[in-house]
């Protein structure tokens, strides 16, 4: 097969993207690890810009971003999935990548995070961002993971690009000893904990044991992780932030982006389950994470540590072992033409079925690009073909790319529920609002989270079908009152016990 015809789908899905083809683009990577100063180059530029947008990997970020365009006295939207915030005369916007507007020309567009791309549920808005973008002036931030992939794309759209590799400002040391020494002891950690470490767990179980441990302890804590919504994340930021909480405890989410006064990360493991199996970190992870250590500005040095001596080997090669990504292709979503295509050629309303031949029997071999196996836009289909057969394909397509956990039976069951109303035209109630949201018992913060979870579903279907999803305007209020409660209930929850780590080294005793 010669190289002409096997880009063929590459610049067939390129070619989408009209605007942005008539533009003569011009990139500039800003590439290095955390705590190098990538993104503040690309925000200053976007900030002296006439017009510009900045596309976050989180709707956190992407509010962070709007506040500080705005304080630096340039009016900013901010656009996500769940909401739309407008300023009068904005020219510059804030939003999560998934909602890049590829219609409006501005001077200068901010990609952050394009190492992103090798994330296989969501690599394909970064391949839609990098490739679809109308901006004069593009710049695009993260680690050199893909740069190999990002300047083949563009080398093929004979768009100019120059790469400046930044090196961080403080040095990253891994301590040469472990917290706990040869093996694990929980009267050991609490006497090496100190004010600015950030412990990193990697399960909402974990954070919140630890967390209700170290204020046994006798330290203040501030927690994130991914279950919580963007508010209550913020909320635990600024308290770590404004050092009201002495110590963080979080997941990976702080891997992403955040910029916190942490002084040293500690590794609460070597491992994660990634929703197959438990799994090694890898190098983009461990760099993402230790990163976050040092920041410039407020520690001269970051510090990197682990619980036990033999966790060590495997941090320290991380650090230093080559990043780039494995990934040969840059993943490219199922459009809703191509889905239309196929149901006409199938004589059918299934999109499932849709789906699903895309996937097995149009995988055709492009030397830059592949089709995402959406198995979880697959699993959304299969459920609205079952309640809604006769439902408009358009109407559901949009449903198989709404934002939810589906393998959460909760947030599984939510969605039915919504996509019933739809099918039955009939308006569908926010969140029921139960009594102990007034209260203060920790108890409750899972099912809040479960709320906070439903709240986004409803935000985001709103603006699909708001004559269904009524109560819009409501939503803030809603959201308010969840964030409040689950921000006094990680004060005062319990944990679990014990963490995963205790668990497995009981079994092995």
């Amino acid at each position: 097969m010669s190289e002409t015809h096997r880009l063929n789908i590459f610049h067939t899905y390129a070619a989408g993207f009209s605007l942005a083809r008539k533009l003569n683009r011009q990139h500039h990577f800003y590439l290095g690890p955390t705590n190098s100063g990538k993104t503040y180059h690309a925000l200053n530029a976007l900030t002296k810009a006439k017009s510009g947008v900045y596309l976050a990997p989180l709707r956190l970020l992407a509010m962070e971003v709007r506040d500080s365009l705005v304080k630096a006295g340039v009016p900013c939207n901010l656009i996500t999935g769940e909401e739309r915030v407008f300023m009068e005369g904005a020219q510059h916007t804030a939003s999560t990548i998934e909602m890049m507007h590829s219609k409006r020309t501005v001077d200068v567009a901010v990609i952050d995070e394009i190492q992103m791309l090798q994330d296989p549920d969501r690599g394909q808005a970064w391949t839609t961002a990098l490739v679809g973008v109308p901006a004069k002036q593009v710049f695009i931030c993260g680690s050199n993971a893909v740069t190999h992939l990002c300047t083949r794309a563009l080398d093929s759209l004979q768009e100019p690009y120059e790469i400046s590799y930044l090196e961080r400002k403080t040095p990253l040391v891994m301590q040469e000893d472990s917290l706990c020494g040869a093996h694990y002891n929980k009267p050991t950690l609490m006497k090496q904990l100190q004010k600015g470490d950030a412990m990193i767990a990697f399960s909402r179980k974990d954070v919140l044991t630890l967390s209700a441990r170290f204020r046994h302890w006798g330290y203040s804590v501030a927690s994130i992780y991914g279950a919580l919504s963007p508010e209550v994340r913020r909320h635990e930021s600024e308290r770590f932030l404004s050092g009201d909480a002495d110590i963080l405890v979080a997941t990976d989410a702080i891997g992403m982006g955040l910029n916190l006064p942490i002084r040293r990360v500690i590794f609460a493991s070597t491992h994660k389950y990634d929703g197959i199996a438990s799994r090694l970190l890898n190098a983009t992870e461990v760099r993402q994470i230790a990163g976050r250590a040092g920041r410039y500005g407020v520690y001269e040095t970051g510090y990197v540590n682990v619980l036990e001596d033999d966790e060590q080997i495997h941090i320290e090669h991380m650090l230093t072992a080559d990043d780039t990504a494995q990934i040969t292709h840059l993943p490219i979503a199922m459009q809703l033409t191509d889905l239309q295509s196929i149901a006409s050629k199938l004589h059918t309303n299934r999109i499932a079925e849709c789906i699903a031949y895309l996937n097995e029997r149009l995988r055709a071999e492009d030397s830059l690009c592949a089709l995402t196996h959406a198995s979880a836009q697959y699993t959304q289909a299969l459920i609205v073909d079952e309640i809604a057969p006769n439902m408009a394909f358009i109407d559901k397509y949009a449903l198989t790319c709404a934002p939810l956990s589906i393998q959460v039976s909760i947030e599984k069951d939510y969605f039915t529920q919504c996509t019933e109303s739809i099918d039955a035209n009939k308006p569908h109630p926010l969140p029921v609002t139960p009594r102990w949201l007034d209260g203060s018992d920790s108890k409750y913060l899972e099912q809040a989270e479960i709320i906070s979870q439903h709240i986004s579903l409803y935000a985001w279907l709103s603006y699909k079908f708001p004559s269904i999803f009524t109560a819009r305007t409501q939503i803030p209020a809603l959201r308010e009152k969840v964030s409040s409660y689950t921000q006094k209930a990680l004060l005062t929850q319990k944990g679990y016990g014990s963490t995963t780590k205790e668990v497995d080294l009981n079994l092995k005793m």
